[in-house]
């Protein structure tokens, strides 16, 4: 079955709509605290957030009438140098990480990915936000 291909906007609007979940779960694990359950959810909403931030990427260069990208990297490299993103090390991080966390490999990076997240990471995607939305006029 092909994937619906949306268009920049549509796109832009779903990762805002994850993004404000990951910010809130971020502000109940910070009243509540954290325990393992917690840190798995987040985990899982940065993921679908961190996606939906390179549908939205990938769209908006589709929009211009660039090929697709071979993989989140490039994609990435392509934000950075387009000023989408600020901080392109940071993003390469992000991947790194969730690359590290995936279960086939060894190693208990659940603690460490949840840290990342509320310190860093979400101010990342907060950032894409700002500029992304200046760049579609939202």
């Amino acid at each position: 079955m092909k994937k619906v291909e949306l268009d920049c906007e549509n796109c832009f609007g779903e990762f805002v709509n994850q993004l404000n979940e990951l910010r809130d779960l971020i502000q109940e694990a910070k009243s509540h605290g954290m325990d393992d359950e917690t840190r798995s959810r987040l985990v899982r909403l940065f993921e679908k957030t961190h996606d939906a931030a390179l549908e939205t990427i990938a769209a908006y260069f589709r929009k211009q009438g660039k090929p697709p990208f071979s993989g989140s990297r490039d994609a990435t490299v392509e934000a950075f140098h387009a000023d989408l993103i600020d901080d392109g090390q940071g993003w390469l991080d992000m991947i790194i990480w969730r690359i590290k966390y995936n279960p086939l490999y060894p190693g208990d990076y659940l603690g460490s990915l949840a840290e990342n997240i509320v310190k860093k990471y979400i101010h990342f995607l907060e950032d894409f936000e700002r500029s992304m939305g200046k760049n579609l006029d939202v």
